[in-house]
This record gives structure tokens, sequence and C-alpha cells, in this order.
């Protein structure tokens, strides 16, 4: 092929500083995507096999157009047109060695119309990937940022926001319901999402993110910038009522005041931008009830019950406050489940007394049965806090004796009756777990009660393989949540799977052995 001196062409120097001026992308990104676009028309002329690279130099704008070969031992040439013998490429450069390449200079491309437009096509395309890949880079740390930006179009509902430098969707379900932005209005938002898709980089924004009220309070309020406020847990229904709660790491200072602001001034500023929403500022606390009965503000609380192995607890208003707990549609309860963490309960005093006289009732029914006692006798036990035959069976002698009308005789014919009503009892459920089918060694795991087993053999658990293939949850369903805690089904489920790892163990051994 004949060789030829380079092209200057210093128009080039003008228009790659223009393109990265435009589009805010490096100089030397626009620089490869046009020797990508001058090395593609080369190998369209010359042959779509060759290695045809072009360079351009970046003082002058001379563009250089060769081909590659890449120089091999004699006789291991798998490509002709990519590779040379060593001897026959030492005929024209004999500095040539293995691995290095031959450069054959070519002439100058004469760009034909189609071989211009082509790579024009190729350059805009590289050029929009690189700004693409910019802007990837330039967002994909801002993910929860609040930015602003312009309304550019809409999109089946969806807002395509314009950036500044970048384009950004916001949802039609990420906006607060009733709002409507038209075209060229400006709107606020925080990054809830950046991913890189074959399109380009997707930027999605939110209204609705409880983090977003967050971020607003934080810009209109310069004690929590400062980090003197803090801000624990948010939950929104958006555009209706939201729930924030906040600290001061500062005793002199109010949190919900500073929130509130002269007149109210800062949250109104916050109200403002999310088209009327009511806020509820609620001071947090360390302890779970002080919290939960800040959260259900405005309504008055007289007496909370904590489960917190299950993280729920039950709480007691008035019976004129029980519509102000729960709030329209639920909404003040559910949104203070959300910000404390906690499932809430709520009843009347009216419907907790009625329950606890329930469990009262039931609960001296058990003794009169299982003991054989008057009403008396097992009202006594139970306003003492007994609520099982096994605690009556297993207690210190002197705790009952304390009891008022309780000697030392009844204290003991009680235990006696305790003890044979659990025997009685063990026994009827020893025969009906053998009647089921459930095997010996289901008996023998850590944890398990003999009452336990008859609803087991009923769902049909009969072997150790059985209950260890059971999840947590199902345990406790089965045999009752009034009598299997989380603790203790975590404890039989991992018994019975103690000799799988065992058995595996002992595999491992004999393998190495072997």
């Amino acid at each position: 092929m004949e060789s030829t001196a380079a092209m200057p062409r210093p128009e080039l120097l003008q228009v790659a500083d223009g393109v990265a001026r435009e589009k805010g992308i490096d100089r030397e990104e626009v620089f490869v995507a046009m020797e990508y676009a001058i090395q593609k028309a080369g190998r369209s002329k010359y042959g779509t096999e060759h290695d045809i690279r072009a360079t351009i130099d970046r003082r002058s704008g001379e563009i250089t157009l060769a081909r590659y070969m890449e120089v091999v031992e004699d006789g291991e040439v798998e490509d002709e047109h990519l590779q040379i013998p060593l001897s026959k490429a030492r005929r024209k450069n004999p500095e040539l060695s293995v691995g290095q390449y031959l450069v054959d200079p070519l002439p100058p491309i004469d760009f034909g119309r189609i071989a211009a437009q082509t790579a024009k096509q190729v350059i805009v395309q590289r050029v929009r990937d690189a700004e693409r890949e910019r802007q990837y880079e330039e967002y994909k740390d801002r993910v929860g940022e609040v930015v602003n930006g312009l309304v550019k179009r809409s999109e089946l509902g969806n807002l395509i926001v314009d950036l500044g430098r970048a384009e950004a969707m916001l949802r039609r379900d990420e906006m607060i319901p009733r709002e409507i932005f038209r075209n060229g209005d400006r709107v606020r938002a925080y990054i809830l999402d950046v991913r890189k898709e074959p399109r380009g980089p997707q930027i999605f924004l939110s209204r609705t993110h409880p983090q977003f009220m967050a971020k607003l309070f934080t810009q209109e309020v310069p004690e929590i910038y400062d980090g003197i406020i803090e801000i624990k847990s948010v939950s929104r229904d958006p555009g209706s009522r939201a729930k924030i709660a906040v600290v001061s790491n500062d005793s002199s200072i109010d949190p919900v005041g500073a929130c509130v602001g002269m007149r109210g001034s800062r949250v109104q500023a916050v109200v403002s931008e999310l088209q009327g929403e009511k806020i509820d500022i609620i001071q947090w606390s360390p302890d779970p009830a002080t919290f939960i009965v800040n959260a259900l503000a405005p309504a008055e609380v007289t007496k909370v019950v904590l489960d917190e192995e299950a993280q729920r607890i039950e709480v007691v208003v008035p019976d004129d406050q029980l519509s102000l707990a729960i709030g329209r549609r639920g909404q003040n309860v559910r949104l203070a489940s959300q910000l404390t963490g906690w499932d809430i309960d709520i009843l009347t005093e009216a419907e907790e007394s009625e329950r606890r006289n329930e469990e009262f009732r039931a609960r001296s029914q058990l003794f009169i049965d299982a003991l054989d006692v008057d009403d008396v006798i097992a009202h006594l036990l139970v306003t003492e806090g007994f609520t099982s035959v096994e605690e009556v069976a297993q207690v210190a002698p002197d705790e009952l004796t304390a009891i008022e009308g309780f000697d030392e005789d009844v204290v003991e014919e009680l235990q006696e009756r305790a003890r044979s009503h659990i025997a009685e009892r063990d026994r009827e459920a020893e025969e009906k777990r053998q009647s089921l089918g459930v095997e010996d060694g289901v008996t023998a795991l850590d944890g398990i009660s003999p009452s336990d087993l008859v609803p087991l053999g009923e769902s049909g658990i009969r072997t150790v393989d059985d209950v260890g293939d059971l999840a947590r949850d199902e345990l406790i369903e089965i045999v009752g949540e009034d009598r299997m805690s989380q603790e203790r089904a975590d404890r039989i489920i991992m018994a019975a799977r103690a000799h799988w790892f065992e058995d595996e163990t002992t595999d491992e051994s004999e393998a190495a052995e072997a």
C-alpha cells in the first residue's frame, strides 16, 4: 500500500473543543470518537478484515491512517490479514521482533457523502455515550440529595425534568396526589435512584419518599443542618399527613420548637412545598412506650402494654379518644406504627376492662377445673399473678403461704393436686403421641414438652427431621402462640437439625481418611 504524508486539519481542533465545551465532556473523549469514526471509514474502504487505526495529532489536528500487522514466528500465521511472519516483516523493518507490529501508512481517505454521514453518526454516538458516562459518574453518588429542575415534557403521566447537566424522570406514582406540573415549571425532588441502562443513565426522582421531607427540614432548620437536632424517623401519607420524630443533642434547645419555627414559619415552608401536607413533629424518646405515646398525638393514652419480643404494643385510650387515636381510615395509628417500628393495637378503656375480666374468669376456671378448688381460691391465685398449673406446682411453698388465707397444709395440698394434674395430662399426651406415630426421638429434643407433641402429631410432624424442616413461625403456629415463644421454638428446631451437621462432619472425616 502506498504511503502518504499526514493531512493537516486544524479545523478538527476547533470542532473537538466546541463539542467538548457544549456537551460538558473531556476533549480527549471527542478525539477518541473522531479516531474511531475515521478508522471505521478506513476499514470500509480497505477491508474490514484489516486492523486499520487512525490517529489525530492533538496539537496540529493532523490525521494519520495506518494498517497494523502483528509479527509472529514463521509458520504460525493464523490470519494473514492481521499477522505477518517474522522473516517477511524484517525485510521491511529489520528491527522488528515477535509480538511487535508492522505499521504500514495508508493514503488519506477521500470521504464520500455516505462515508462522511456514517462518520458523523459514529462521532455523535460516541460523544453521546461519553456524555451519558459523565452524567452517570456525576449523579451515581448523589442518591439521597434534593435537586431543583425544570419540567421539560410529560411522557404517559411521567415528568422528564431538566437538571441542567442531565435529565431525570419523576414518575406519576412518585408525585404527590393531585399536584400538577406544566412544561417550564420549577420542581424540587429527591434523587431516589441512579441506574446505568442501555439507553443511558436513568435518574429517578421522588416527591413522596419520607426522606424528601427530612431533607426539606434539613434545609429549613439550621439546627438540623448543624447536627444539633437529629431526625430519627419519618412516616408519610403523601399529600395528606406526615409524622417526623426529632431529638436534640443539646438539652437547652427544644427540637420540636426549633422545627416549628417562629410563628410556624419553618414547618410552614415545608408544608407549602408538600402541597399542604399536615405534619406532626414528635419528640423522640429512647423509651419505646414514651415514644409511641408521643407518636399517637394528638390522642391521649392512659395505659400501654409492651411485648418487646414481638415488637407489639397495646395502647389503651379513653373511649372518647378512640377515633382520634385511630385517625381517618386508620391514618394516625398507621403513621405512628411506621414512625416507631412497632405494631400498635388500640383499645378503649371499656374494651380493655372487658378483656381483663374475661382473662380473669378464664384463668380462674382453669384452676377450678385442674385443682378441684372453689372459686375463692382460684380468684386468689389469679389475683396473685399465677397463670398456669405449672407455676403452682413449681413455685417455692413460701410464695404461696404468703397469700392471705393459705397455710402450709393448703399449700401442700394445692401443689400435690397441681403435680397430679400435670402427671395425668402428660400421661394422656404420651398415649396420644404414640397413637399419632410421633417418634421417641422427638420427645428428647431440647425445649420440647409432652403437651407440644400432640399438636405436632396432629399436623403430621412425626420425626426429628420433620421438626428440623419447620420454620420458627410454623412451629409457633402449630403449638400455639400462647404456649410457644420464639426463643423456645428456635431452640427446638436447632436441636432437631443438630444431627445434620454431625452427619456432614462424619462424611468429611471419612472422605479425608479415604
